[in-house]
Formats: C-alpha cells, structure tokens, sequence
C-alpha cells in the first residue's frame, strides 16, 4: 500500500472523527544509521525511558526530543537531557506536532493508559516504530486497532512487560517447557502492593503550564482534580485499568508466557471492591479473577491487594521484589513441583511432595532499569522483523486484555463468556459496551487505521 499524503490523512481522520498526525512512511534503517528517539510522557516511568535509550548512545541511538503535556514535567525532562547529553533538545507539548518531525524514528511512550492506542496508532501512521509502556490499551477494541495499525504500516511496537526481555526469566521459562515440575495446570499471580489512599476528588482551576484538553485527550471532559492527574489517574476508570492493569500485567503476561498461552480466555469471573479507604477510587483496590481456556487444562488465577496482608511462597520476604512492602510474583503449579517467579527476574523451583529445591536462578539487576528490553527494541529496529521483538504489541494485546476482561467480569459482577476469535461477549451487550468506550472528538481511536 502507498503511503497516504497528509492531506489524505488528515481528510481520512477527519471522517472518522480524529485530528491525527501525517502518515508518513520512513525506509528500514541501516545498522549504520542513528536512530532518534522522542520521548513522550515521563512524569515517573518515562524518566528511566530517557536514561535507556541514552545508555544505547553506542549503539548510535540518540534521544531527540521530549513531550509531555505538562510544562513543568518538561522542565524535568529538558534538565535530564542537560545532565546526560550535555545540551538540550526539543520539546513539544502537542505529540502531533511532535509526529510531524521527520527526523524522529521511535516515539517511546509513557503516557496515561488511556492515550495509548490513538498515540501509537498516530505514530505508526506517521512512519515511527514505537515503544510502549503497558498497560498495551485501555480497552480491548483499541489493542486490536494497535495491532492492525503495526501491520499494516509496517512498524515495530515493543510492549513494555521487560521479563520476556530477561535471560533469566527466558531460563527459566525453557525450564518449565523441559517439564522440570511436571504436566502444568495452574499459574497463580499475585500484586499486593502498598497503595495509600487517593482521597476525595476535589475539583480546582488548572495548574498553569497543564495542558489539560490535552491531557484528557481521548476520554471525557472533566474538570481538573489532582486525584485525577499523575499517577492517581490509575484508579479511575476513563483513564486507568486498576491495579490489576498497572503491575498486574506485569505478572498475568508471565503467566501466559510461561502456559504457552497465545489466544484469549473464554471464561471469566472476578470479584472485589474498594476497601479499606473511604475514597473516590473508583477500580477494585482489592479483586480476584479465574480465567479458563476453552480446550485446556489449565486455570489462571489473580489476586490485588492493597493494604495489610502475608506474603506467599517467599515472595516479598525470602525473595524480595521491588519495594520494601509489595509481594508480587507468579507461582507454576505442575504435577512434579511448583516454580516461583518473584517479580520480574528471578525463578526457584521446589519438586516432590516434600518441595525439595530445585533448579534456581536470581538476576540480581535492577528490574526498573530493564537495559536488555530497550536494546531488544532498539535490534529489532534494526532488522525490521517482528520477530525479533521481545514483546509484539500482539503479546502486549493478549495480556493487556486479561486486566480488561477481569474488569468487565468485576463490573457486570457476574462470569463473561468470551468469544477469543471475534473479540467478543456473544448475546452479552452488558459487557459488550464494555469493549470500548466514547471517544470525545477530536481524539478518537479510528475504526479503520
């Protein structure tokens, strides 16, 4: 397919509702070329963005430009740069204008959940291969309208669930399909995590330097509350996906990986709420969820906690996770034995009835930092082979939607049955509304990309 000129782009957008950046194609790089990266949202995960792509400066990657709809935030990352780079860059606070400069390659986002899908889809139409923070989507339509929009422009998107970027978690990975517990039948996950109150919504003018028509973007019209700007905006449906979609796709992806699992489940259910603090959150602080898979043997079980509880087969005491307080990890049960995979980069395996140790390996690196899955992206770049991508926006999909359908299992409060080949709830409009939402004009995810 040719390559649509802007004015082209801009008269398709239009009637489907979006304001979107040009659709530019770039040719496949050398090995030799440098490679710029604009990076877009780093209030907090977007700040090691910066410092990783600058690490690969040997590998001729450059970071090129910055972007984030909060001016103040732009002052940090601009003074970031100054420190590493040695000068400034360009900024902007509008990605589209951003998506307009021809000399950028990748575009590595940080930002809200909910800019995800139209922010990668305007990148790959402008001709930017993309990195992404998870959760991949803020709901399950627009990850397929990621994926399809990677086809067919041809662009890399690199999922940011870094595990799978991790030779020791590959290790143990290959260990599980050598069968060293046995026949798998289960993978529990787990993030309990110390999450303090977000509060009572308290409605005030803008901040000066917030852009916040920006800011809202895709979702609906509000007015400005702290408890719905950085960070907090995961606890609230238009913008977040909850707990479970913030670190708990994290750990839901490990568990597909290490199941084999390539397709959707087919049923669901869920059940929590907000407990313990009498706030405006509105996601579950606390929720459990079972996913089966038509066809397999295998249950897939998920816990969020929030507050006080234990820890689980040593995860958060004797193998400890990012943060003093959190327990978070993934348990393999087999018919031999069961692997524990405390956070991102570590497995134990304890075999037998009397769970005698087994293999193990720790990677003592600093998971946050997750060097292996920028330079994976930055490979793949390179090759132009989707293949070579640790995380496919194709495996960030499937993950991101299990957080999703565990919310529309929570939601609805009752078992969904989902249909993995169309995407859908067949005979359940309930949760079929909840496949998408509304998008407010001129930010819409299209339905043809």
């Amino acid at each position: 397919m040719e390559p649509l000129t802007r004015r082209q782009f801009l008269q398709s957008a239009a009637a489907a509702g979006a304001a979107g950046a040009p659709a530019i194609a770039r040719s496949p790089l050398s090995p030799n070329d440098r490679i710029r990266v604009a990076v877009v949202g780093f209030k907090r995960r977007g700040m090691h963005h910066i410092e990783c792509f600058h690490q690969l400066a040997n590998q001729n990657v450059e970071v090129a430009a910055l972007c984030d709809v909060d001016e103040s935030v732009l002052d940090q990352g601009q003074a970031l740069c100054d420190k590493l780079l040695g000068r400034k860059v360009p900024t902007y606070v509008d990605v589209r204008k951003l998506l307009e400069d021809r000399s950028i390659d990748v575009i590595s986002y940080s930002t809200p959940n909910h800019w995800h899908a139209l922010g990668t889809i305007w990148a790959c139409q402008a001709g930017k291969d993309v990195f992404l923070e998870k959760p991949a989507s803020h709901n399950i339509w627009e990850g397929r309208k990621m994926v399809e929009a990677a086809r067919k422009y041809n662009r890399l998107v690199q999922h940011g669930t870094q595990s799978r970027s991790n030779g020791v978690m590959q290790e143990g990975m290959q260990k599980l399909r050598e069968g060293i517990i046995g026949e798998l039948y289960m993978a529990r996950g787990m993030a309990y995590k110390w999450r303090s109150s977000i509060g009572r919504i308290k409605e005030e003018p803008v901040p000066p330097g917030v852009h916040y028509d920006l800011w809202v973007g895709p979702a609906a019209m509000k007015p400005f509350a702290r408890q719905r700007f950085h960070y907090n905006w995961h606890f609230l449906w238009d913008f977040g996906c909850g707990e479970i979609g913030n670190q708990g796709v994290h750990q839901l992806d490990i568990m597909r990986w290490g199941l084999g699992l390539n397709t959707h489940p087919s049923r669901i259910q869920s059940m929590g709420g907000v407990y313990v603090h009498k706030d405006d959150q509105q996601t579950p602080n606390t929720q459990v969820a079972y996913y089966e898979y038509a066809g397999r043997n295998l249950l897939l079980q998920f816990d969020v906690r929030h507050w006080m509880t234990n820890h689980e087969a040593g995860i958060g005491d004797l193998y400890p996770t990012r943060g003093a307080d959190n327990t978070v990890g993934v348990i393999f049960y087999g018919s031999d034995g069961y692997m524990v995979m405390p956070g991102y980069t570590s497995y134990y395996t304890f075999l037998g009835q009397k769970g005698t140790p087994g293999p193990k390996k720790e990677d003592t690196g600093d998971p946050g930092a997750n060097l292996d899955h920028f330079a994976n992206f930055i490979r793949a770049v390179r090759s132009r082979k989707v293949s070579d991508l640790s995380a496919d926006i194709g495996e960030g999909h499937l993950s991101a939607a299990l957080a999703h359908l565990a919310n529309i299992a929570y939601r609805t409060r009752r078992t969904v049955n989902f249909d993995p080949a169309t995407e859908t709830f067949p005979g359940d409009e309930e949760a079929g509304r909840l496949l998408t939402r509304s998008y407010r004009a001129p930010y819409v995810v299209p339905e043809r990309v």
